[in-house]
């Protein structure tokens, strides 16, 4: 599944910001990464929140890259 998700990634790359360059599509993929997990951490005390947040944020990151 993991190998079928990443050649879909793959396939798919100039949807997810990397036709601006491969820097700048590295840059906003890891910036949204990163605010899910901070956002994660700091909820770290109530488990269903924290990963609920974590995931709401990357998802919803990832989508904005995708489209803008």
């Amino acid at each position: 599944m993991r190998f079928a998700w990443f050649v879909w990634v793959v396939r798919h790359i100039n949807e997810f910001g990397f036709s601006h360059g491969l820097l700048k599509g590295a840059i906003g993929t890891v910036a949204v990464l990163l605010t899910a997990v901070l956002l994660g951490f700091a909820l770290r005390r109530h488990r269903p929140a924290d990963l609920a947040a974590g995931g709401v944020t990357a998802v919803a990151g990832i989508g904005w890259l995708a489209f803008h």
